[in-house]
């Protein structure tokens, strides 16, 4: 990484650089001869009372007073990319959306505000029975979708958010990106500022199609369906609550463009294995792909995503894109050997009223 001008190592950034991508060598220890230099790229999110924070690609935040400040500059706002479909952060987010369309939804300004819930009835007690609860089906379709600007200042506009999802009887959650062009650094920074607290961070992660439809898995056993069944949701690992699936459950799974649902016979009337494929133009994006544990490394899911992979590519799709959460290794080590490459990271920032 290379910061010297002349021969002189130079800090080239200012306060007016916040909201660029950037490059900073520092000090970890300042004053202590003996510090190491550690170098740090992202977006310059706020620079504040002698104290820099940086945002990485991967949302991880980087606080570095100015004393320790070496060298910085500002570099282009994401790198090329060598392999893989092209595509902008826009038009992935927006893709992501139609495969998980909430049941209930409202503008503000260019953000989506989004719910898609359960009504579980309450337990019976010596008292009679207690009053139900909402439950929220995926945050994916339970979160604002902020694409631009909301038409507010920013602390209305998050009050309002929390108006509509209280009325909901549902947590408000925000989902923003980082790491791409045109992701949402500075926002991210700005709800932390507020004290929303981010629960979950996942890559979203692109691939061509034709690869994954080519492999030699054997597809034989793997069942194709325009719908679920009980032993699809029975095998998916995200329908936790007892009993029959809500509408709302099953208007989410179904909801996208073109849905396919993939199963592989298990035991019980239990899949060893499922997924999901939304096809949607030139993208098919994969989810909900899982297998029982005692059927692992056996290539089912390979089979699964090479299954819905031939049927995406026979309605046209040439793109692959798929969400996996970032501490989730077996997945991300499969979908490495598949091709797929990061292409933003996204997170859930959640509001804590404490």
């Amino acid at each position: 990484m290379e910061f010297t001008g002349g021969g002189r190592l130079e800090v080239r950034i200012t306060t007016a650089d916040v909201g660029k991508r950037v490059s900073v060598r520092y000090v970890t220890e300042p004053g202590d001869p003996g510090g190491a230099f550690t170098d740090a790229v992202g977006v310059l999110t706020s620079w504040d009372d002698g104290v820099l924070l940086i945002t990485r690609r991967t949302g991880e935040a980087v606080r570095i007073a100015e004393p320790a400040l070496v060298a910085g500059k500002v570099v282009p706002a994401a790198p090329a990319r060598r392999r893989g479909p092209s595509a902008t952060f826009p038009e992935l987010a927006r893709a992501a959306a139609r495969a998980w369309q909430p049941v209930e939804s409202e503008a503000l300004g260019e953000w989506t505000l989004r719910a898609a819930y359960q009504e579980v009835p309450g337990e019976p007690g010596p008292r009679g029975t207690a009053a139900g609860r909402r439950v929220g089906f995926t945050r994916r379709a339970n979160s604002v979708l902020p694409l631009g600007e909301p038409g507010l200042p920013l602390d209305a506009a998050l009050e309002r958010v929390r108006e509509w999802y209280a009325a909901r009887g549902l947590p408000a959650y925000v989902q923003t990106a980082t790491g791409a062009e045109n992701t949402q650094e500075l926002l991210s920074a700005e709800l932390e500022r507020r004290g929303w607290v981010r629960e979950v961070t996942a890559e979203l992660r692109i691939a061509a199609l034709a690869p994954i439809g080519d492999t030699d898995a054997d597809v034989t056993e793997v069942r194709l369906t325009r719908s679920v069944d009980d032993g699809w949701l029975r095998r998916y690992q995200r329908s936790t609550e007892p009993g029959p699936p809500a509408p709302s459950v099953l208007s989410v799974l179904g909801s996208g463009p073109s849905v396919w649902f993939a199963s592989v016979p298990g035991t019980e009337d239990i899949p060893a294995a499922i997924g999901r494929c939304v096809v949607d133009g030139r993208w098919a994006g994969f989810m909900a792909v899982e297998v029982a544990p005692e059927h692992r490394r056996r290539g089912l899911a390979t089979a699964v995503m090479t299954a819905l992979a031939r049927r995406a590519l026979d309605e046209g799709a040439s793109a692959a894109w798929l969400q996996v959460e970032s501490d989730n290794d077996g997945a991300r080590a499969l979908y490495d050997g598949m091709g797929f490459t990061v292409h933003h990271h996204y997170h859930h920032y959640r509001w804590t009223d404490v």
